[in-house]
């Protein structure tokens, strides 16, 4: 949804055209085809981010936003991130063909063209923006489109491939959603959409760390290293630790300066506790040297979805119970 700087070699891609980039337009159903550019935009990653934007519109507006506009930043939003992670695919596409848990996206099943896929990358950016810019107000365009340029840009083409601080600081392109929902009701930011821009970079490592230790073969085939694929279980599970404790801290800051009241308050609290519960028990299991199902790592990656969605629906229905 991400110490020190790691070089790696470059991959080599799977031939072009070996499971279906040379087939004929003839051979790729219309309909397959429309889900091949649907799965472009990865709507599951989509939701999680659609999660973080309505609520901070609620916040925002002590209220019900109006909903036009919230269905214009959604839509908005949803086109942005399309876009971005469209782009994503079409760099990443030498090592989604050598990853198991990539190897049937469009582009590797010659579902969609490497052309077709930046074409539609680059058409739903400048849609995004447009949308943004003349629907919603102009600062929400340009968070949009650098939330966009930085996940293309910095994290794919710079940081992936070569620190294991990679999802560390990409991550601050998944946070961007929450100043988008704040500015498109205010027109401007505060320390409200800030705290939870800290929240959310605080929740990423922990969230996508537990993955990539699960598919840390995947990564080490392809030689991205993420923080897994270079420390050892141990390691990986201390510093999920110490971000997690930063993120339910810094979640717990919006009431005393007065954003939000009791119900986020308490939500925050039992929420994070449990993730706290969850984060430790991981790290006891890797200290005790537990590898395999055993480990059950991925017990937190689902529990910090949950988590996510569960603070931030309290962050929407706080302003009628104050």
């Amino acid at each position: 949804m991400s110490l020190s700087g790691v070089c790696v070699t470059a991959v080599e891609s799977r031939p072009a055209g070996i499971i279906g980039t040379s087939q004929s337009p003839s051979h790729r159903p219309f309909g397959a085809r429309v889900k091949a550019f649907v799965a472009l935009t990865k709507p599951r990653i989509i939701e999680l981010l659609l999660i973080t934007t309505v609520p901070v519109m609620f916040l925002a507006e002590q209220g019900v936003p109006d909903l036009r506009l919230v269905l214009l930043t959604c839509l908005g939003g949803y086109l942005s991130a399309g876009g971005a992670n469209a782009l994503n695919m079409y760099i990443d596409r030498d090592i989604d063909a050598l990853m198991d848990r990539t190897s049937q996206r469009p582009l590797v099943t010659g579902m969609v063209s490497p052309r077709e896929c930046l074409a539609f990358g680059i058409t739903l950016a400048v849609v995004s923006t447009l949308l943004f810019g003349l629907a919603v107000n102009w600062l929400s365009a340009w968070l949009s489109l650098g939330a966009l340029l930085f996940y293309v840009v910095v994290y794919t083409m710079i940081l992936k491939r070569r620190t294991s601080q990679n999802i560390v600081w990409g991550g601050i392109a998944g946070c961007m959603p929450v100043l988008i929902g704040w500015s498109a009701v205010t027109n401007s930011l505060s320390w409200a959409p800030v705290i939870l821009f800290m929240v959310i970079f605080f929740w990423t490592p922990p969230h996508y760390w537990p993955l990539s230790m699960k598919v840390r073969e995947d990564y080490a085939r392809v030689g991205v290293p993420m923080l897994p694929v270079i420390a050892s279980n141990k390691v990986v599970a201390r510093q999920i630790v110490m971000y997690s404790w930063v993120m339910v801290a810094v979640s717990l800051l919006l009431t005393p300066l007065g954003y939000t009241g009791w119900f986020y308050t308490l939500v925050a609290l039992v929420a994070g506790g449990w993730w706290l519960w969850e984060a430790h028990s991981l790290q006891n299991r890797a200290k005790a040297e537990v590898t395999g199902a055993k480990l059950k790592e991925m017990r937190l990656f689902h529990w910090s979805i949950t988590y996510v969605s569960l603070v931030f629906v309290a962050i929407a229905v706080d302003p009628f119970l104050r």
